[in-house]
């Protein structure tokens, strides 16, 4: 003899998720890949891909640790920025990134880093020691602006 909630568990179990829900799920998943397979195969642009410009302003600056958390750009020996700088705390960021990319490419030394300028008025770092870009764009108006400031 089964209970009335055992007897209403066995079909509630089924019930767990509609099952329109779940072709739906499988349609917009299809749809979704034959989109992509389509874009892919005809040749079609690429749309939100950043495109490079040329670098119109560019300036040779070294970045070194400086005490716990704290990094300071250098040119020729010169301080010339500081992570304790207001509004430069995304230099410690940007160090870090930049130590973590050569530690694993196992650069030796403290080469220096390009702060660049392009055309479309985007600002890079570049490490040529590592072929590595960082475009300065999505990480807001102050910290672009600190590696704006190297610039001007």
């Amino acid at each position: 003899m089964t209970t009335q909630l055992q007897h209403q568990m066995r079909y509630r179990d089924r019930d767990m998720i509609p099952r329109f829900l779940v072709i739906g799920m499988f349609t917009l998943m299809g749809l979704a890949l034959a989109i992509v397979s389509f874009a892919q195969l005809s040749g079609a642009a690429h749309v939100g891909v950043l495109q490079e410009a040329p670098v119109v302003e560019s300036r040779s600056v070294t970045i070194e640790p400086s005490g716990m958390n704290n990094y300071v750009l250098l040119e020729n020996g010169e301080v010339i920025a500081a992570s304790t700088d207001e509004k430069g705390g995304f230099y410690a960021v940007i160090g870090k990134v930049i130590d973590r990319r050569r530690i694993v490419h196992q650069v030796a030394g403290n080469p220096p880093i390009d702060v660049v300028r392009r055309e479309n008025g985007n600002i890079a770092v570049l490490d040529p020691s590592t072929s590595f870009t960082i475009e300065l764009i999505g990480y807001g108006k102050d910290n672009i602006a600190a590696f704006a400031r190297l610039l001007d």
